[in-house]
């Protein structure tokens, strides 16, 4: 875990570090060291969703539940997979919404980097996960450690916009200060629920045009 930390962005440990001495990430730690034989994705990639985007470039929160649980899926970004990897079904229907949205190709790489480095936070509530067991890392300290990093950017920021997919994702966002960032809210993008909300629900193009309203630059959703 301490090579992890190490690799943090700057800005991110000037407001992350007071927490790695707190009790509940030491329980943390003890605890991914007593599953380090079978967890996803690898210590290196707990925080690659900080390392890709830095506090400073951050200009849209992207917030998923926990990491892929199969075999060579997780790599620390919210509902991205590897280059190579078989895109998962929610991805799939979010290249849905972004084709019938902005007219973009659906991309046959399940990889996300290319939004992360543009500013999207690809933030998991949870940051780990036991091999084939969906859930299996939640409430071991990671989600206390995610709701700083989002209450730290509600605080200290002004004009980000937070896409909340599905009643997890609101419920974990619902202290966000909407009248200085963009609340996007739709039902989760799994096949289970899309057709009940999410695919129509323009939350690429909104997302967009919030961006430009605050002088920012808007993001290549087709670049990822």
């Amino acid at each position: 875990m301490q090579k992890a930390i190490e690799n943090l962005p700057k800005d991110w440990m000037n407001h992350l570090q007071p927490e790695f001495s707190e009790t509940y990430f030491q329980d943390l730690t003890q605890f991914l060291k007593s599953e380090e034989s079978s967890v996803y994705p690898t210590e290196k990639h707990y925080f690659a969703a900080l390392q890709e985007t830095t506090f400073a470039n951050t200009k849209v929160v992207l917030l998923g539940q926990d990491p892929y649980h199969g075999e060579g899926q997780a790599h620390g970004l919210s509902f991205s997979v590897p280059d190579g990897v078989k895109t998962p079904p929610s991805l799939k229907n979010i290249y849905k919404e972004l084709n019938d949205d902005l007219g973009i190709p659906i991309s046959k790489s399940g990889c996300l980097t290319g939004w992360a480095q543009q500013g999207v936070l690809l933030l998991n509530a949870t940051l780990s996960v036991r091999a084939g067991q969906a859930g299996s890392h939640q409430k071991q300290g990671w989600e206390v450690f995610t709701d700083k990093i989002i209450a730290t950017l509600n605080e200290e920021k002004s004009g980000l916009v937070f896409m909340l997919w599905g009643s997890y994702a609101q419920k974990k966002g619902q202290n966000i200060d909407a009248s200085k960032h963009l609340v996007l809210k739709s039902v989760h993008p799994s096949p289970l629920s899309a057709y009940r909300g999410f695919l129509g629900c323009k939350h690429f193009s909104k997302c967009n045009s919030y961006l430009k309203k605050q002088g920012k630059t808007p993001i290549d959703w087709a670049k990822n």
